[in-house]
């Protein structure tokens, strides 16, 4: 049996890595793995994994048996930095509706859909400074990294002149294992920590006041009679922030290469930009995996496809596999628009850690995609995609592309 090492930076780094998913899928669907430097934790007591679409969506909705409380990454964060992160993905039930609860009204369906008019005037500022360059631009730069930070910064009431520092801090963040973007853990918690002290005080200055922005809800909300501690609410401004622009961003740049190498599925697309959104979301989404995984920790002893799991062990669900398992998609290597069903799990597996912001991202990748199709007569990939290194975000940092006018 080939060894798959999910711990080797090498594996991160090679193009092959959805052949690699696909051994573990066939022959060790619930499989053990070193921790490391580049997972964070040489030291670390190592960790499972279930690769395959069934027992990612299993474990996701049995919260009873696969505990989020022990944090959402692989490595055991150091006490001293766990309250950075310690928001809705470290949480259980009860603190975690108690604390989804605060804002889930504003990511409603329907709630998102009042925020359609914001969401395209943010767009076509976006693409209006795209056609004033000549020549190729990069994607990531000019379009996929700011459009999603700036709708999440104007539901944040993040005032405009500290879009740039957002955009900065959450980039150290979520390449922690890239050297490009600090490449170290210390350096994103410092990030983290720079995110979190805003946000606290960004909320003290809006508390009392009856501003809709999200950050003035969470300075006035309170939960069983009590205001949220500042830890409390530095951590859920720093997920709102990093959560609300890092999927759209992913699946926005994931989609656009994925067009220009299927051109039959762009021409389709613009053949019926209306009719065919619904799906063609849903397919960049399973395609991209933004999120590469989320780690749970097992509450008692469990015996999964023959593997026994121990009370306290780490069980890490690796969404970017279960989207290309055999067993749950018809030809999953293949991106097709009009696939359906599509039972992806890019936003999670179900149960109560589904995405918060999921209807927020389906609607910036429709507006952002029927816009490009507007005004671009042709979208046209014209060198390498420069990924990010990474087990965690599916990140691609650059993507060169030149745009044809309509």
């Amino acid at each position: 049996m080939t060894r798959v090492d999910l711990a080797d930076p090498g594996f991160w780094a090679s193009p092959n890595r959805d052949e690699g998913f696909a051994i573990l899928r066939r022959d060790d669907p619930v499989s053990f793995h070193r921790e490391s430097e580049f997972t964070g934790d040489p030291d670390g007591p190592g960790f499972w994994s279930l690769v395959r679409h069934e027992d990612v969506v299993g474990a996701s909705r049995q919260p009873d048996l696969f505990s989020s409380a022990q944090g959402f990454d692989i490595v055991d964060l150091p006490q001293e930095v766990r309250h950075l992160y310690g928001s809705l993905p470290a949480l259980d039930d009860p603190r975690h509706a108690e604390l989804r609860g605060i804002v889930n009204r504003g990511f409603t369906p329907r709630a998102v859909a009042r925020l359609r008019e914001t969401v395209r005037e943010v767009a076509e500022g976006v693409l209006d400074a795209v056609a004033e360059r000549d020549g190729e631009v990069d994607f990531v730069e000019a379009v996929a990294a700011p459009f999603p930070l700036r709708v999440i910064c104007h539901l944040l009431g993040v005032p405009e002149e500290d879009h740039p520092f957002m955009l900065e801090c959450t980039n150290v963040i979520l390449g922690s294992t890239d050297p490009e973007y600090g490449g170290s853990i210390a350096a994103a918690d410092g990030a983290a920590a720079d995110l979190c002290e805003y946000g606290i005080e960004l909320a003290r200055q809006r508390r009392g006041s009856d501003g809709g922005d999200l950050t003035t809800i969470l300075g006035n909300a309170e939960v069983d009679g009590a205001p949220l501690a500042d830890a409390e609410l530095g951590a859920y401004f720093l997920l709102l922030l990093t959560a609300g622009n890092e999927t759209t961003r992913t699946a926005l740049t994931h989609g656009l290469l994925a067009l220009c190498e299927h051109p039959e599925q762009m021409d389709a697309w613009r053949a019926d930009v209306d009719g065919l959104a619904p799906t063609a979301i849903e397919e960049i989404l399973r395609w991209a995996s933004p999120v590469m995984h989320f780690r749970r920790t097992a509450t008692r002893d469990v015996v999964l496809r023959g593997q026994e799991i121990a009370a306290g062990d780490k069980v890490v669900l690796w969404y970017v596999s279960a989207n290309r398992d055999e067993r749950a998609f018809e030809r999953p290597d293949v991106f097709e628009l009009r696939r359906t069903p599509n039972p992806h799990v890019a936003f999670g597996g179900g149960g109560a850690h589904f995405c918060l912001g999921a209807s927020l991202a389906r609607l910036e990748l429709r507006v952002m995609f029927s816009l490009l199709f507007e005004r671009f007569a042709e979208l046209e990939v014209v060198g390498a995609p420069v990924r990010l290194h990474s087990p965690f975000v599916n990140g691609i940092k650059r993507l060169p592309v030149q745009f044809t006018p309509a």
